[in-house]
């Protein structure tokens, strides 16, 4: 299970990321482009996936599964934050970053990632 705390951090922790009201929800933002929201009601998070990352993603429908109209069709991706467990979820949730983020701030956080590995 995924509370709100740990997605906020996990969202939070990528580049130039803010947290912001979307009509009842909560959204996350890259450069106010949206790449997840967060419901509350329904404890789902919706992500903005590829067509190639939903699909590779939606194993599972109970967990993840494409949103039911044309934002479906679109990318955007639901997770049951009940059922998800985190490491699935934070691949899900970084994705979705890619997909929205400009390529200097992919960038940015694969250097990064990099070095750390280098510090093994």
């Amino acid at each position: 299970m995924i509370t709100f705390d740990k997605l906020r951090n996990l969202a939070l922790s990528l580049p130039e990321v803010t947290e912001e009201p979307h009509f009842s929800k909560t959204s996350f933002r890259v450069k106010n482009k949206i790449f997840a929201t967060y419901s509350a009601k329904e404890e789902k998070v919706t992500v903005k996936l590829s067509e190639i990352d939903q699909d590779v993603f939606s194993i599972d429908k109970t967990i993840i599964h494409p949103v039911e109209n044309k934002w479906g069709k679109q990318g955007w991706t639901i997770i049951d934050l009940q059922l998800v467990n985190e490491e699935l979820f934070s691949d899900a949730l970084r994705m979705a970053y890619f997909e929205v983020a400009p390529k200097n701030l992919i960038k940015q956080l694969q250097q990064h990632k990099d070095k750390s590995e280098d510090d093994f």
